[in-house]
């Protein structure tokens, strides 16, 4: 187990909340579902009380326990290697009830935030060259998906 471990609560969802993630990226997997000894808030004996599962080689748990919610103080940051990466976690994530928010970030069906970054973003915000970086994260703030080639061509003064 890994010292620190990201730990999901959820309203009865865990099991398919952690399917659809690990169905997302790779080295990812459902580890261990745990099954309640006793009635709980969370539903009767026999119900799904926790998911252990691996997303993209982190492991993470998700609980159901009714009451809880997701905000934006925690979110999870995937870095994308290329656009077509950018648009199908995009779309995967966003798909049956996310939402779309800004900057790169989106809300999930269940919720949970996330912020679908390609790398070549983080690279051209942290440019030496400080009116490159300037005009790649101007260009990003007008954005809700990231678009890499326009960030680009905002970088270069296009």
């Amino acid at each position: 187990m890994q010292k620190i471990t990201p730990f999901l609560t959820f309203d009865g969802q865990a099991e398919e909340a952690a399917r659809f993630y690990v169905s997302l990226l790779p080295n990812s997997r459902i580890d261990k579902i745990t099954h309640s000894p006793m009635a709980t808030e969370g539903g009767e004996p026999g119900t799904v009380l926790m998911v252990e599962f691996t997303l993209a080689g982190t492991q993470y748990f998700a609980l159901n326990t009714p009451g809880f919610t997701f905000t934006e103080a925690v979110s999870f940051l995937i870095a994308c290697e290329d656009q077509a990466e950018t648009d199908r976690l995009w779309t995967a994530l966003t798909a049956d009830g996310g939402t779309e928010v800004a900057c790169g970030w989106l809300k999930d069906r269940w919720g949970v935030f996330w912020q679908v970054t390609p790398t070549r973003l983080m690279e051209l915000i942290s440019d030496p060259d400080r009116d490159r970086a300037r005009r790649a994260m101007e260009a990003m703030c007008e954005m809700v998906k990231i678009d890499i080639a326009k960030v680009e061509q905002a970088a270069d003064g296009a």
